[in-house]
């Protein structure tokens, strides 16, 4: 029985290559066919003398398991030119020129990727280390240098190392992203994304390869930037488009993510990505569903990207996503709805063509979301410029209660929105009646000078309620309305302009009422009105004399009696 002979050392199998090309290179010289070719494996011979005695200098090179295998590759390539070159010099060597152009071509082809591979395990700087291929696992607190040392090692494993090499490189990495949500950045700058994003074309690292991408895509921006300025939108919508279920939702998130930069919206367009998402939208998961309609909705603001939605039949699938889809599908639904019904009439024709405005009430009120509703209340805020939608919504009781509800209780932002709504609606005598409780609200919100419009829409929601009696007669039963509508008044006060205040002024004397002008009188406003005329304000002179007028007559009418 005869033993098997131990494979060669590290330092053996560096030995060997050394010398062959001690003896390779000046060969070369004395080769006369072929020219070109010889010249070519000339230069990455010396290259590659060059990194061998680099490697050779440094101190752990032969524990590296990288170099394990990239040496013997490297000696047996040289024994095949070498073997090459012996046919080249032989006069008796018939062979035909083609085949050896070919076989000089393939020997060319690995060298040069050797090279490469030798080259970057060099400048990765692990090889400085002892045993830098199994660099402890960094933790959140870990130095930078250490950090960077081991996030080129993984690249580096990555990009030379064999099948297992890659899994356990992608294995360590995607724990890295995970455990450290800073690391993110470091790897965009340190490691070679573009190589990652190659990896989706590999079966056997396609899930790992989406994986890091998708978490290096929504860590940070400088990660997310480097990820498309690697190409990797194709390459994701592609999986989002014939992925399995658990890359697709992978992938979406990652598209969502890139497409929340206004810079990149572009790309979507570019790559045929509307269609991809919106079938998405039409079939895929919930969890999946919710990203693909982020990315429409993120990219949706620009013009070739709402024709594209037009174009495949987009606008029924977003509709149905309010009552179908999952809570967060649903917020990122109504926002896009919003977009769409404010960029044109004919996104806000199709919109109420597929029953949306009854698809926004339902979701207004089963959710409690305020951020849903925000959405919501936007996109109903861009319907109702149309008539029928604007009557609809004046005849609602429910919904003009709730609109009530907002301005009474909800935040600022949902304020805000549904008073511009109620402004615009032309309601009944009852429901009037039935929401004068958000009159105090309505003056409040008179008090902010911002955002633009606000304090013009509360007014003119305010002087539609005091259309009705009772609510006038509330109003001025109210000592905060009445404080706040003096301090209105106040010429030296000036956070809300003197004809919204005058107006009010001239809504609550609709009508005649003396129980009105006499609270009005006694609160202080026929001296503010005084002030008022002569500073010219709109409006402030005919409220003074109306004012004024019934004084008079309240003076005269107490003398007689007496």
């Amino acid at each position: 029985m005869h033993s098997t002979a131990p494979p060669p050392s590290p330092a053996e199998t560096l030995d060997s290559t050394t010398t062959l090309l001690s003896t390779l290179l000046p060969a070369t010289l004395s080769i006369h066919s072929f020219p070109g070719r010889w010249q070519v494996i000339r230069s990455k011979l010396a290259t590659l003398k060059t990194l061998i005695s680099e490697l050779s200098y440094l101190p752990h090179w032969s524990e590296n398991q990288l170099l394990l295998t990239l040496l013997p590759n490297l000696l047996s390539t040289l024994r095949r030119i070498q073997t090459l070159c012996d046919r080249c010099t032989d006069p008796a060597y018939t062979a035909g020129k083609l085949l050896m152009q070919s076989d000089l071509d393939m020997a060319t082809g690995w060298l040069s990727n050797q090279l490469n591979d030798l080259d970057l395990l060099l400048r990765s700087g692990v090889l400085r280390q002892s045993n830098a291929i199994v660099l402890s696992h960094p933790t959140p607190g870990s130095a930078k240098e250490d950090l960077s040392l081991f996030i080129r090692d993984v690249f580096t494993r990555l990009q030379i190392g064999g099948v297992e090499f890659k899994r356990k490189a992608l294995e360590s990495l995607i724990q890295l992203l995970v455990e450290d949500e800073k690391a993110a950045t470091l790897v965009a700058k340190e490691g070679n994304i573009g190589y990652l994003i190659n990896l989706f074309d590999v079966n056997a690292h396609r899930e790992q390869s989406v994986t890091a991408i998708s978490i290096l895509a929504c860590a940070s921006d400088q990660s997310r930037k480097t990820v498309f300025e690697e190409g990797g939108l194709g390459p994701l919508l592609r999986v989002v488009e014939s992925g399995s279920l658990q890359l697709k939702e992978k992938a979406t998130m990652a598209v969502e993510a890139i497409t929340a930069d206004p810079d990149n919206a572009w790309a979507i367009s570019a790559y045929g990505g509307v269609p991809i998402l919106l079938d998405v939208c039409r079939s895929g998961s919930l969890t999946a569903q919710s990203h693909a309609i982020g990315a429409i909705r993120n990219v949706a603001s620009v013009e070739d990207i709402r024709i594209s939605i037009g174009e495949e039949a987009g606008v029924p699938v977003i509709v149905g996503l309010l009552i179908s889809g999952s809570a967060a599908a649903k917020e990122k639904a109504a926002n896009c709805v919003t977009i769409l019904a404010s960029s044109s009439e004919y996104f806000k024709a199709v919109i109420i063509q597929e029953k949306g405005l009854q698809k926004l009430l339902q979701l207004l009120h089963q959710s409690s979301n305020p951020d849903t509703l925000e959405h919501v209340l936007r996109a109903i805020h861009s319907l109702s410029s149309t008539d029928s939608v604007s009557r609809l919504l004046s005849a609602s009781s429910m919904f003009i209660s709730q609109m009530s509800g907002f301005i009474t209780q909800g935040n600022f932002t949902l304020q805000q929105i549904s008073v511009s709504i109620l402004a615009n609606l032309s309601i009944n005598d009852g429901n009037k009646r039935a929401i004068a409780g958000c009159m105090g609200s309505l003056m409040k919100l008179m008090e902010f000078t911002k955002p633009a419009g606000l304090q013009e829409s509360a007014l003119k929601a305010l002087v539609n309620l005091l259309t009705v009696k009772l609510n006038r007669k509330d109003f001025v039963k109210d000592e905060k309305n009445m404080m706040r509508l003096i301090q209105m008044l106040d010429p030296m006060k000036e956070s809300v302009p003197k004809r919204f205040s005058v107006a009010i002024v001239h809504a609550l004397m609709t009508g005649g009422s003396n129980g009105c002008r006499k609270r009005l009188v006694d609160a202080g406003a026929h001296g503010c009105l005084q002030r008022l005329t002569e500073m010219e304000v709109a409006g402030a002179k005919k409220a003074f004399q109306r004012l004024s007028g019934n004084r008079l007559k309240n003076i005269f009418s107490r003398s007689w009696r007496e």
